[in-house]
Parts: C-alpha cells; structure tokens; sequence
C-alpha cells in the first residue's frame, strides 16, 4: 500500500509588527481550514510564523525582544490553533521563537515543531545555521540581527510521523548542503522549511535578482541528491517596508516543483505526495550504503572554512592533503 501524505504549503503574506498574535493565529487558522478542505494531513507554515521578522530591528531593551518570543507551545494565544488541528484531524509544522529556561540558563532559539493529527508535538528542531550579524550596522537599509538574538541549535534529527521519516529545517539551513544530508543518512522522506527572505541582500545586491532563483536550486538539489520530498514556505511580500521573496512550494524526490504559489499574501499549494516515491533514489543513484565514500570526506567536519579548522584555529599550510593544491 503506497504511503501518502497530502501536504500544504501554507504560504502567510505580511505580517505587521502591530498584529497581535490572536489575529495571526486566526489567519494560520484559516488557511488549516482550506488545507483540510482540500484533504490535506499536513500544513507546513512559515519561519517565525506568528509575528513580524523582528530581526530586521536593533533592540538595546532585552524586554523589547522578549515581546517576540513564545514561552511555551501551546500558549494561551496559540492554544486555538492546536484545537483546530486535533478537532480536524490535520497535522502542522509552525515555525516561532521560543525562549526556554534550561538549567536555570535563558536561551532563545529560531524553532519549528511539527505537531500530528492529535494535536501534540512530536518533534522540535532548532535553527543550526544563523545568518546575518550579531552587531548593529546603520550602514544596512534594514538590519538582519539573528546571531545577536537567538543561538543556534545542535544538530538535524528525524521523525517517524505521518506514515513516513520526517525532518524540519529553517530558512537559512536550506542554503547549506549539510542539512539535507545529515537528515539524508537518517533516511528523512519529507523535509520542511519556512524562511523569511528578503529579496534584497545588503551585503551583496548583485544577488537581488536571484533570490527567487536559489531559493528554489537550493531546495530542489536538497530533494534531488538525498531522494526527499521538500516543502519550502516563505513569508512573503512587503513587510513593514521589507520586500520578501514568496515562491512557497512542494518539490518531489526527483528535484521537480510539483505545486507552488503565485502570489505573496496568504495561499497554499497542495500536493499528494507518495513517499514510496523516495526509494526510486535512495535504492538507485543515491544510495548511500552503496555508493558513497565516507572516508574522502573527512574535511568537511575537520574544518570550518578555507581558513578555519572546526575547533576555530588556522588553517595551517601544511595541513594539506597530497592532491589539494598548493598555496599560490
């Protein structure tokens, strides 16, 4: 019996930093509704998806900040929606900030959880690569201060849930090949991402006009080169004077979108999505057990960058490998 989940992507348009988190909620509620209408399991919905994208702002007051974030999940303004979702029999995957107290230690985290038809969590994943800067920089039209207001999560788990293996990741995490692959080894089947992206970029406008384009490589070469489905979400359209990218969709194993939105206000794209569909990869060009060479590719946990080795000392000449080149 083919194993399938009808997945939403449900797309959010613009959200004010005056919006309150009941009128938020009540918009993540009706696009619920129209995914289990259409027969949808499965809404995915945006990055930091009840509120504005606060980042975009240099706050010196910590209370200022706190205003963002979720102290716990469900929460009296939130708590509707996860009625909604066991009363409809639909999952939901939310992306929000969440600020916890471990061991007596603050820590606020860019966080997603994925919640089954019952209405409870089943998995939590924490945002591994934070972009942007820690510092205010005046020079930027709009600030992008993730690495000054949340830190970053450990590592990309999976789920059994909904029939299949199940992994999340977040906006900036899509970029980087590491994550669909370490979830890969895991034998993920269906990733989801929401993100918040800007359509410009200050630190290099040449890109500007290719931000659409790589959100989509990016995503569709995840799915392709781990045999997964992905399903990307953005919040999208002009936010408190930011212009962000929308291009929602549901991309199968084989790297091809096979829904999308067309628009940058709240819509979903559906698809059914046999995760039987997986194996026609992982069992043939990519299968890992087979085909791939671990031990070739110790240099991607031994360093961090060109310069950089993983425990933050230099790079030292060298270091080198007999067949990577020499210094110029």
């Amino acid at each position: 019996m083919a194993r399938c989940v009808t997945v939403a992507a449900g797309q959010l348009g613009p959200i004010a930093r005056s919006d309150t988190r009941r009128e938020v909620v009540a918009r993540l509620m009706a696009l619920m509704r129209q995914a289990k209408a259409n027969g949808c399991d499965l809404i995915v919905y945006p990055e930091l998806a009840l509120t504005t994208f606060f980042p975009r702002w240099y706050f010196e007051d910590q209370a200022a900040i706190d205003n963002f974030f979720e102290r716990e999940m469900p929460g009296a303004e939130t708590q509707a929606l996860f009625d909604l979702a066991r009363a409809s029999g639909i999952g939901f995957c939310l992306g929000y900030a969440e600020l916890t107290v471990e061991a007596g230690l603050v820590h606020r985290y860019n966080t997603s959880i994925l919640v089954d038809k019952n209405g409870a969590i089943v998995a939590k994943y924490r945002k591994v690569h934070l972009p942007g800067h820690a510092e205010h920089e005046p020079w930027r039209k709009f600030q992008h201060l993730e690495k000054r207001y949340f830190e970053p999560g450990s590592g990309f788990g999976v789920v059994d849930a909904f029939g299949g293996v199940m992994g999340m990741a977040i906006c900036n995490d899509r970029r980087w090949s590491e994550t669909y692959r370490v979830m890969g080894l895991q034998g993920v089947e269906m990733v989801m991402i929401g993100y918040n992206t800007p359509v410009h970029n200050p630190p290099a406008p040449e890109h500007d006009d290719l931000s659409l384009f790589h959100n989509h490589l990016v995503m569709q070469s995840g799915a392709y080169q781990n045999g997964t489905f992905v399903v990307g979400v953005a919040k999208a359209g002009v936010e408190e004077g930011v212009d962000h990218i929308g291009g929602s969709c549901i991309i199968a194993p084989s790297g091809e979108i096979v829904a999308r939105c067309t628009t940058k206000g709240d819509e979903l794209a559906i698809a059914r999505c046999d995760l039987d569909l997986c194996n026609s990869y992982k069992r043939t060009i990519f299968n890992f057990d087979v085909h791939r060479q671990p031990q070739a590719y110790g240099m991607i946990v031994e360093r961090k960058g060109v310069a950089t080795m993983a425990d933050g000392t230099a790079v030292h000449t060298l270091s080198r490998r007999p067949g990577e080149g020499r210094d110029p």
